[in-house]
């Protein structure tokens, strides 16, 4: 008797293992691509303020970077790669916002230290990482930049966990390049 009941066992183990995978591969959703409109979202910034992302359809390009940890060495270069090109950012029309989980208490200590002249959101669920598919790297956030045009659709995707200081360098550069409207 015991022998017939263990393929049958093993069976359902495997259909089990199976479902849960394919649940669990449904829950992850896919960066967001070129040509995808972007989310709407609503998020606290570094000032305790309330940025929504509708707010600026039309109005800005926005240049939009997801980023692990405040302080963290990679994470700073990027930071202050942003803050260097500041300037020329404003002066194509984009608005540079910085997006990650941490807090806004956190956020403002890091803007205030490395005199980040730009937008900071916490994220504190990875709500906003989830609706962009972000996916997590080495056990971190991951770390993935988008241009969105003044029509809300996203015009450049960028993802590089260990180059930080190239999402600005390179999303710059495609604005110049390509003349985001």
């Amino acid at each position: 008797m015991m022998k017939n009941t263990l393929p049958h066992f093993l069976t359902m183990i495997l259909l089990l293992v199976c479902i849960n995978f394919k649940v669990r591969a449904q829950a992850e959703k896919s960066p967001l691509a070129v040509g995808d409109q972007m989310p709407s979202f609503s998020l606290t910034d570094q000032s305790g303020k309330v940025f929504n992302s509708a707010d600026h359809f039309g109005k800005n390009i926005l240049v939009i970077y997801f980023y692990p940890k405040d302080e963290s060495m990679v994470c700073t270069k990027e930071a202050c790669s942003f803050r260097d090109s500041f300037n020329d950012f404003t002066k194509a029309g984009a608005r540079v916002i910085g997006i990650n989980g941490g807090t806004v208490a956190s956020h403002k200590a890091f803007s205030e230290h490395y005199k980040l002249p730009f937008t900071l959101l916490s994220d504190p669920d990875n709500k906003v990482y989830h609706l962009f598919g972000v996916q997590n790297k080495m056990f971190m956030t991951g770390r993935e930049t988008f241009i969105v045009d003044l029509h809300g659709k996203i015009v450049f995707a960028y993802e590089a966990m260990m180059q930080g200081k190239k999402h600005a360098d390179d999303a710059l550069a495609f604005i110049k390049a390509h003349g985001v409207k």
